[in-house]
């Protein structure tokens, strides 16, 4: 039981050390506090272990088996009268409580990690001061689409926008590559800035390119004009 309690405790913290590897620049970009990070981790954990219980169950067992051979335990007490079955129950024990606690796990609260994990990254982003990553927006009306890499919510501006512009047919026909985009409500117009133009005939070649400081673009069904 000691090695198997090992076993667990080791592989959870292998999942750990990469698993925070992968995600502390967001933790620290979006300054996510400690509580909430250990209440996501958490809310993972059970899904975690219905993998990793069965693989720590056969390394301690091994271990535990290896070494009684080692020192000619398993002879002695087969020697001494022990049945096989009385030698074997422990183990076949062990087995069952784990097979139980993967059952249990796998019906009950592992199927809701991913739910949990949605939720954690909704509350993060809905945070003040937090940005909005990677949203991508089809205006079918206007046959445009909008790629924006970050926004904070309720707010006009937003960072590193593409838009693609096109036809009845949805070829793309232009293309605005901007570093921020912001949006005039009063006057329902786009200021894009350092955006670069690229015009594109129906086979999807280049026609021109053109680099702008700023751009003034209206709202207007199917195109933008100055």
């Amino acid at each position: 039981m000691q090695v198997y309690f090992y076993c667990i405790a080791g592989f959870i913290s292998i999942w750990l050390i990469f698993d925070v590897s992968d995600n502390i620049s967001t933790f620290i970009d979006q300054h996510v506090g400690l509580r909430l990070v250990i209440r996501y981790y958490a809310t993972q954990l059970p899904q975690v272990l219905i993998i990793l219980l069965p693989v720590s169950l056969l390394l301690s067992l091994l271990f535990a088996l290896g070494r009684m051979s080692r020192a000619n335990e398993i002879v002695s007490m087969l020697t001494a009268g022990v049945s096989l079955p009385r030698v074997l129950r422990p183990l076949i024990g062990i087995g069952l409580l784990t097979v139980a606690a993967t059952m249990a796990l796998n019906y009950s609260l592992a199927p809701h990690a991913e739910l949990a994990r949605k939720m954690f990254i909704s509350e993060v982003q809905a945070r003040p001061g937090r940005y909005i990553q990677g949203q991508i927006f089809r205006n079918r009306t206007d046959s445009r689409t909008w790629f924006v890499q970050n926004f904070l919510p309720r707010s006009n501006t937003f960072n590193n926008v593409q838009v693609l512009q096109q036809d009845a047919n949805d070829n793309i026909v232009t293309n605005y590559v901007a570093t921020r985009a912001f949006y005039r409500p009063e006057t329902k117009t786009w200021e894009l800035e350092n955006v670069k133009v690229v015009h594109y005939d129906h086979a999807g070649n280049i026609l021109d390119e053109q680099i702008y400081p700023s751009l003034n673009r209206k709202r207007k069904p199917g195109i933008w004009r100055t």
